[in-house]
């Protein structure tokens, strides 16, 4: 019976999932969802201009329609967790077992840097809290400069250099300029710049061993801390966490709208800007367009995210009705802040007040919420508190459903078999292990505001070709597996329309992963999708003799070593091949402005 806690544990130190959830439980795990709109905000804005907000949207309501397909296909695996790659994956293990655990593979090496991007915006505001960098204008730096006024005279060499560099500025003007860098450099607090180490990877990133590493590795550990003990555990923190950051998000994201605040300017007159961050507007060229596709792709990774809320079907009581619960409701909880949030955001802001650093990595994003509400600096310092709050509630969603992933790979003969483990809570701690040591690499690489899109970039590469796979998987278990039960069952309709969305996100793929500063950043997400392989390889050939465990595909009614009929003919492989050629089409057909 599916309402028995599964708490006892099974030969040797493996343990099992527990059935400990409600869709209430599953909604409030997913509830670190919305908060990612604040992981991006500034960056799509930029990338995008007026049109970020409509980006937003169209992204949030694609989300929203593809995620009935999943409801659909998580509801035929009542026994299994990981979420919805896990259960489209076994949709295209007839046709490849090489595509499955691909499928797999993209969705964790995609959900799980949010663990390190997080971290990271959660150390800078560790940071600016402790050891503030001055303002330019502060008093602070003023007083600096008075006393260090004849450091730099018109005559310095380095105003010279300074005037060349900026072309039209008057000496007088490179006098204060460069004396005031000098004040904010003196006074900025020595932490702020020690690096441990700092080395370049050949042909990713370069990683720094700084503060912000450290303070980021701290927060994860009582991340893990928190989730040792369990789902039920996780979803209680989950929920208060999401009481004290979503309700007040909720109201700033109103507040501007009933007060008044919207700026019609700002929010309408809707083209693409003349390049990334440029505040000037541009035109419907191959380069707008470029740049409007490069918003949806980076979007995608916030507002489709949800889909996490089917991450837990193994440990809901009662997954047969819980499952679509939980992802409906969750679903309808991101519409209302991907909508809300980046709409008031730009319409108080406006495009150029977006485009400020503090926004665009993510670390003046509280201060940005005290000034659509008019608040002052008491009610500002809580904003931050609410900020590191926000994502620390992100951050355990994502530890949560990524580890999940990781450990019904396992389970189904995918992934290592070592990740194959929970502790006595229910815990998949080896898997937590594993995204811990992973984010820990990427935190380094994230240390700085490149690297953070970097990472935000390649990550997606896999979270897209997850997504292309997986809405596919709904009309191959149509077709395939359409005799199994399923609880909640979409319209024939929708799913047809999500299959058309699958193309539509390889389109976002191919012209909009070279937006964010990495041109090779698809082709380095390509690669790092591709290492699955060897590993599965080895895992399936080598460690299981060529057999997938006992149990993988029972869900289907499937016994053993039998994958099925091949029901969908070539259509499978059509499709596979139709989605690479709109990606190469894109990639090289849209280009950045000139």
């Amino acid at each position: 019976m599916t309402d028995i806690v599964e708490a006892g544990i099974a030969s040797g130190t493996e343990g099992k999932l527990i059935r400990a959830l409600d869709w209430k439980g599953a909604f409030w795990v997913a509830a670190g969802v919305p908060p990612l709109v604040l992981f991006s905000i500034g960056g799509i804005a930029g990338t995008t201009g007026k049109l970020a907000f409509v980006v937003w949207i169209i992204s949030m309501v694609m989300g929203f329609l593809q995620s009935f397909t999943y409801a659909e296909i998580a509801g035929m695996f009542g026994n299994k967790s990981g979420g919805a790659s896990v259960y489209g994956a076994t949709a295209w293990l007839r046709y490849s077992k090489f595509i499955a655990p691909l499928s797999v593979w993209c969705n964790w090496f995609a959900w799980s840097p949010v663990l390190s991007l997080g971290c990271a915006i959660a150390a800078g505001y560790i940071l600016n809290a402790f050891f503030p960098i001055p303002a330019a204008d502060s008093q602070i730096v003023l007083d600096w400069i008075a006393a260090h006024a004849a450091s730099v005279t018109a005559d310095s060499p380095r105003v010279a250099e300074y005037i060349e560099a900026h072309a039209g500025t008057t000496p007088d003007d490179a006098v204060k300029a460069l004396l005031g860098a000098d004040g904010v450099a003196a006074l900025t607090p020595a932490i702020r710049t020690w690096s441990l180490a700092s080395f370049s990877i050949p042909y990713l990133a370069t990683a720094n061993i700084n503060a912000t590493f450290f303070i980021g590795g701290i927060l994860m550990l009582i991340i893990f801390a928190i989730q040792h003990r369990g789902i039920s555990e996780t979803a209680s923190v989950q929920k208060w966490l999401a009481i004290i950051v979503l309700v007040p998000l909720l109201i700033i994201g109103l507040y501007p709208i009933i007060s008044g605040q919207i700026v019609s300017t700002n929010v309408t007159g809707l083209v693409p800007p003349t390049a990334a961050y440029a505040a000037s507007d541009g035109t419907w060229s191959n380069g707008g367009w470029t740049l409007f596709l490069g918003g949806l792709y980076i979007a995608a990774w916030s507002t489709y995210g949800f889909e996490t809320a089917v991450c837990y079907t193994r440990e809901l009581k009662n997954p047969k009705t819980d499952t679509f619960k939980a992802i409906f409701y969750s679903g309808l909880a991101c519409c209302l802040f991907f909508f809300l949030v980046p709409f008031a955001f730009q319409g108080v802001l406006g495009h150029a007040g977006m485009l400020a650093p503090g926004i665009v990595d993510g670390t003046g994003v509280a201060e940005a919420l005290g000034g659509l509400i008019g608040a002052g600096r008491v009610i500002t310092q809580l904003l931050v508190v609410l900020m590191i709050l926000a994502l620390f509630l992100a951050i355990m969603t994502a530890m949560a459903g990524s580890s999940r992933t990781l450990y019904q790979g396992s389970k189904d003969g995918w992934l290592p078999k070592y990740l194959d483990h929970a502790n006595e809570h229910g815990a998949p701690t080896r898997a937590m292990w594993t995204d811990f040591a992973f984010n820990l690499f990427l935190l380094a690489i994230a240390s700085d505001v490149g690297g953070y899109f970097f990472v935000l970039a390649v990550s997606n590469v896999g979270y897209i070709i997850f997504n292309f796979l997986n809405l596919n998987s709904g009309w191959i278990h149509r077709v395939d597996s359409g005799h199994i039960e399923r609880p909640w069952k979409a319209p024939g309709w929708l799913i047809g329309l999500n299959t058309v969305l699958a193309f539509v996100n390889a389109l976002f793929l191919g012209a909009g992963a070279k937006v964010w500063g990495y041109s090779n950043a698809l082709w380095v997400g390509f690669i790092f999708a591709a290492l699955i392989l060897p590993v599965f390889a080895y895992r399936h050939y080598v460690r299981d003799g060529g057999k997938f465990p006992a149990g993988a595909m029972e869900d289907l009614g499937l016994i053993g070593q039998d994958l099925g009929v091949r029901k969908a003919g070539m259509l499978p492989y059509l499709a596979l091949v139709g989605g690479l050629a709109i990606v190469l089409f894109a990639n090289w057909f849209f280009q950045l402005p000139a």
